[in-house]
């Protein structure tokens, strides 16, 4: 295993984004965003035929890399992210895992505690080997002044994944196990939150600056189960990370959670917190940011049309944002049929912008 990357590297005082996440303001205020690498981008399309299956190139250091890579080199984004998924953790656990063209994952649902029981933690290490190799080879490749993001899903998001053997509506069949039997779903969850771990520790000993942990499916939750389900394994994460790597800023990304959002920053002690769209941004400056900072959070699809309603946006979001702590970024990841131009339409916007 890689050493501990140094704390010099983790406070680089010449990165804007580790800069917003150790609370200073910038203006303009750091840039990256969500799926910045991937569909949209003609050059990803072409090494996407190279890889074969998106899981192969999910596990090809050198292919997955130049992919991290690609918007930087053409948008010179802040940051960088990790290409890679939120599904190599069941897939390293052992669960039978693929991706249809058109339709997205498919794994082999777990159905009771036998199913749980049978997971490997074990495999993590050694199945993962090329994702720590990607990561290496975009931290060497990296232009100076911008940093790399690992990442992961939050164990909630993941489970549902695992349980209804692809994406859902309603997740119902995850839903109902949880309220069911709350004690064989916490074992799920308690593999999960140990995996992740151990895979962004990981992540960070081999290059990675930060981390971001994505709870795309939290906004489904009540109450009762985002604290049980949502804020308690983000809590548990956060201090397994920070255990073994006390300086990485961590991200959290409880999508659709409201109100709640200010007892998971409070709780969880995450150095930033990710809101989607719907998130006020009046109310994210008044109630989020006096706490950690802020990323998010323009509509992906104002993105996807630009123009005017675009530009009105972002200087929207910038005007009630960036006076604190923040990163600009997406309410959720670029839409595939976005125009590259746009992008960089946003970055010229945003790079252009001052109080």
């Amino acid at each position: 295993m890689a050493s501990p990357v140094s704390n010099q590297t983790l406070n680089s005082a010449d990165k804007p984004l580790l800069r917003a996440l150790r609370g200073e303001t910038g203006a303009p205020p750091s840039l990256w965003l969500m799926r910045q690498a991937g569909r949209y981008l003609p050059e990803y399309r072409e090494l996407r035929k190279q890889a074969g299956s998106f899981l192969e190139l999910c596990y090809n250091p050198a292919l997955a890399a130049e992919v991290t890579l690609q918007p930087i080199t053409r948008f010179h984004m802040d940051a960088a992210i990790l290409f890679s998924d939120i599904l190599v953790i069941p897939d390293a656990l052992g669960v039978d895992l693929s991706f249809v063209e058109g339709e997205g994952p498919r794994l082999t649902p777990l159905k009771n505690l036998r199913d749980i029981e049978a997971l490997r933690p074990d495999r993590i290490a050694d199945h993962l080997a090329p994702v720590y190799e990607t990561v290496e080879r975009v931290a060497a490749g990296l232009p100076e002044g911008a940093a790399l993001i690992g990442f992961a899903g939050a164990p909630w998001t993941v489970a549902t994944y695992m349980i209804e053997g692809g994406t859902s509506r309603d997740f119902t069949a995850t839903r109902s196990w949880a309220l069911r039997d709350p004690e064989s779903f916490q074992r799920l969850i308690d593999i999960l939150v140990a995996a992740t771990v151990e895979y962004l520790i990981d992540q960070l000993r081999h290059g990675a600056e930060a981390i971001q942990i994505f709870d795309s499916w939290a906004g489904v939750l009540s109450e009762s189960e985002f604290r049980r389900w949502s804020l308690a394994p983000m809590k548990a994460i956060v201090e397994g990370v920070r255990a073994a790597c006390p300086e990485a800023p961590i991200i959290g990304f409880p999508r659709g959670a409201g109100a709640m959002m200010r007892d998971y920053v409070l709780e969880t002690g995450v150095d930033g917190i990710s809101i989607d769209s719907a998130t006020p941004v009046a109310w994210a400056a008044q109630t989020l940011q006096p706490h950690c900072a802020v990323q998010g959070n323009l509509d992906p699809l104002c993105l996807l049309y630009g123009g005017s309603r675009m530009s009105d946006e972002i200087t929207a979001i910038l005007d009630a944002l960036a006076g604190g702590p923040f990163v600009f970024n997406l309410g959720h990841g670029i839409v595939p049929a976005t125009p590259p131009e746009h992008v960089a339409e946003l970055v010229e916007t945003v790079r252009g912008w001052r109080p």
